[in-house]
């Protein structure tokens, strides 16, 4: 069969009449640095009406991405088209063209190959054997182009793929979540969400209906349900009331509860002089899947921000703040527990929850353990506030200057080869551990994979098989590159290591 290749481009916006009020937007999210403010790197509305409407939609999705992102599609063309007074032409979504002529059945996810969010199991142990993923590896080099998609109002595949029923899910940068059809790339259904989506989608049937369900969560901190073959609305959720929470770690359907883990944007704030940071705490709730009500929730520093000192510009700084889970929990059946992993604090006093792994009762969300295996250097990060720090906002006269160790990746739990239950998981210091779940997460071994930076060390993704840890480095500004690393579960010894090409 020749390749059939789809590509949709860069299509922008509905109408601008259909959209939101561009002007509050804008003072909304942008006029305390646009209108003359501190951040005196930012154009005037008067340089920005000379632009033109695609170069502000560009801008949001590059160097202006962090607030960008909080804003859906629509908001951004209407936001563009009031700084510049022109007009965006074509469709928000890009599914004008490229339509599927029909769809077929939804068949049940665990009747055929699956990759059903971040991992295709519980325990997050990001593993498909050849006979499940129908793919081995001498197939691997054989594989060619077939089709391409392109993402409206994007410089980016944001949400991961989750695979199911012949179908391909994904969010989008712009707020838009697609079903397409696997063989074809085709457009079934999108859905527009209130932020940008960069969950990985979870598909599950929906009880006593023969029907089945997509859950996924936005950078504006909603959660939502829709209906997988049409991808009509059945609910959605604010499940976190701070102005910068979102959600990027795939929310997890478990026995009648979904959950929900929160991180951030707050870190990223230090432009902003008159932001009194830091008010966030990570947390992970449990929703009702039918109706998107909470059963419980939980964060991750147990106390409440409180006034603390003020910032070089003579504004509020609170704390302690942080510990951001951004990653997907994982399901312990057997103990009953579900594990998440937490971030840096954003502000001090440091905390023994930051840069941690915990476990939490998964009936009551009571924290049954926390486990910190770094505590020093104290790490307590915000941008722009290192030793050199000159932003105004930094609070005054202390360094917030940590390694910005996050665990970004999520604990996979799995079996050692002596049949020992433990806990996997990558860190952005370089290094990787098992923990051992029956002695609150206690150190078993741990393996130096990178030299470790904010941007550095594991980011995201590793992945154990029955043998094998495998840890994935990104020190991508040392002078080491990255790679990959084969680590024996029993020992935490090498077994290989192949560097990035």
């Amino acid at each position: 069969m020749a390749p059939v290749v789809l590509w949709l481009g860069i299509v922008l916006f509905a109408s601008a009449a259909e959209g939101p009020d561009g002007a509050a937007l804008y003072k909304r999210d942008c006029a305390v640095c646009h209108d003359g403010g501190a951040n005196t790197r930012a154009p005037s509305p008067e340089a920005l009406r000379e632009r033109s409407p695609e170069a502000v939609v560009e801008a949001l999705n590059g160097v202006m991405r962090i607030p960008g992102s909080r804003l859906n599609a629509i908001e951004r063309r209407a936001l563009a088209e009031y700084l510049t007074g022109k007009k965006l032409g074509g469709d928000v979504t890009g599914s004008t063209t490229g339509r599927c002529a029909a769809q077929p059945a939804f068949a049940d996810p665990a009747s055929g190959p699956a990759w059903n969010g971040w991992s295709p199991d519980l325990n997050n142990t990001v593993f498909q054997s050849t006979r499940q993923a129908g793919l081995t590896a001498e197939d691997v080099p054989r594989l060619k182009l077939k089709w391409a998609f392109g993402f409206p109002d994007s410089n980016s595949a944001w949400g991961g793929i989750t695979v199911v029923s012949g179908r391909l899910f994904t969010g989008g940068q712009n707020g838009t979540v697609y079903s397409l059809d696997a063989k074809t790339g085709c457009i079934y259904w999108t859905f527009n969400a209130v932020g940008g989506v960069r969950t990985p989608i979870t598909i599950a049937p929906r009880e006593g209906s023969g029907k089945f369900t997509a859950y996924f969560g936005d950078n504006s901190a909603f959660a939502y349900a829709v209906d997988a073959f049409t991808g009509e609305k059945l609910w959605s959720r604010k499940v976190e009331e701070h102005p910068v929470a979102r959600i990027t770690g795939q929310m997890r359907l478990y026995e009648g509860r979904l959950y929900v883990p929160m991180a951030s944007y707050e870190e990223t704030m230090g432009t902003s002089t008159n932001y009194e940071c830091c008010t966030f705490r990570g947390s992970l709730t449990a929703l009702d899947p039918k109706t998107g009500a909470v059963i419980w929730k939980t964060y991750t520093i147990p106390e409440e921000a409180k006034p603390r000192v003020k910032n070089k510009a003579g504004g509020q700084f609170w704390g302690p703040g942080g510990a951001a889970v951004w990653s997907s929990p994982t399901i312990d059946a057997k103990r009953g527990a579900i594990y998440v992993s937490t971030g840096n604090c954003y502000s001090g006093p440091f905390q023994p929850t930051c840069d941690a792994v915990l476990a939490l009762d998964i009936k009551s969300g009571r924290v049954l353990w926390s486990i910190q295996p770094l505590a020093e250097p104290p790490d307590v990060s915000i941008a722009g506030c290192g030793p050199r720090g000159q932003s105004l906002y930094c609070p005054d006269g202390e360094a917030e200057d940590g390694p910005d160790f996050d665990f970004g990746n999520p604990p996979i739990l799995t079996k050692l080869p002596n049949g020992k239950d433990a806990i996997i998981i990558g860190q952005k210091s370089g290094l990787g551990f098992a923990m051992d779940p029956d002695q609150k997460g206690k150190v078993l071994w741990q393996y130096r994979a990178g030299e470790g930076s904010a941007n550095g060390g594991m980011e995201w993704g590793s992945a154990v098989d029955s043998e094998h840890a495998y840890f994935p480095v990104a020190d991508n500004f040392r002078a080491k590159p990255g790679g990959l690393h084969a680590v024996d579960l029993a020992t935490g010894e090498r077994v290989w290591f192949t560097p990035a090409p």
